[in-house]
C-alpha cells in the first residue's frame, strides 16, 4: 500500500502528479497534482487500477475536500501533434501550475508516476510504480481518473455507440467496432493507429 515515506524522506512542500488516458483512442489526457494533508489519515487511498469505480469516487470526493489538487489536460488536437508522452508532459505541467496557485509556499518537489518527468520548476523525481508507492501520486492517479471518466460519460451522450461510459476510450471490440461502422469523431485521436486507418495518415 502507498505511505508517506518518499514524501517525509524529502521534506518541504512535496506533491504528486499522475495522469490517466494515455492509451486510449479518443479524449483528452488529463493530470492532477495533489497536495495532501499529512496531518490527515487516507485511509483505503490506492492505485486508482486496484479500487473499485465506488471506491474511487468516495476517495475522490473527500480528497476534493481535503486536499489541494490542480488539474490540467491535453486535447486531442496537442496529443496529434506533439504525440502522447509530450502531451502528457504538457498535461502534467498545466496540473502542477493550476495546484501552484493555490499553494501559499513554492512547490519544492514533485513526484511523478513513471520513469520520466515533465520539466517543472521545482525537483521532479519519477517513480516507477509511484501510484503504489506514494499516497501524493495515488491521490492523483483517483483524481484524474474520476475526472476523466466523467468527462468521458458526458461525451458518450453526445457521440453514442462507442460505448466511451464504459470504456473510456479505450480500444475495446465493441469501441473498434463502432469506429469502423460510425468513422471516427472530432474526439478521436488521428495519430493512432486504428484511427489512423481510417483517416488514411500515418500513426505515431
Amino acid at each position: 500500500m502507498p505511505d508517506f515515506a518518499l514524501e517525509t524522506a524529502l521534506g518541504g512542500c512535496v506533491v504528486g502528479i499522475d495522469e490517466v488516458g494515455r492509451g486510449p483512442l479518443a479524449g483528452p489526457v488529463i493530470a492532477a497534482a495533489v497536495r495532501l494533508d499529512p496531518t490527515l489519515c487516507y485511509d483505503g487511498l490506492d492505485d486508482s487500477k486496484r479500487l473499485t469505480a465506488k471506491r474511487r469516487e468516495a476517495l475522490a470526493a473527500r480528497l476534493h475536500e481535503t486536499a489541494l489538487i490542480g488539474l490540467g489536460r491535453a486535447e486531442v488536437a496537442e496529443i496529434d501533434h506533439l504525440n502522447i508522452l509530450q502531451a502528457t508532459f504538457l498535461a502534467m505541467r498545466r496540473a502542477f501550475d493550476a495546484l501552484a496557485l493555490r499553494l501559499d509556499a513554492p512547490i519544492d518537489h514533485a513526484l511523478i508516476d513513471g520513469p520520466h518527468c515533465p520539466k517543472l520548476p521545482c525537483q521532479a523525481h519519477p517513480v516507477v510504480g509511484g501510484d503504489g508507492r506514494s499516497l501524493s501520486i495515488a491521490a492523483a492517479s483517483v483524481v484524474a481518473k474520476v475526472h476523466r471518466d466523467a468527462l468521458m460519460a458526458a461525451l458518450a451522450l453526445e457521440y453514442p455507440g462507442f460505448g466511451w461510459e464504459r470504456n473510456a476510450g479505450y480500444g475495446t471490440a465493441a469501441h473498434l467496432d463502432a469506429l469502423n461502422r460510425q468513422g471516427p469523431t472530432p474526439h478521436h485521436r488521428r495519430s493512432f493507429a486504428p484511427v489512423a486507418r481510417l483517416c488514411g495518415g500515418e500513426s505515431t
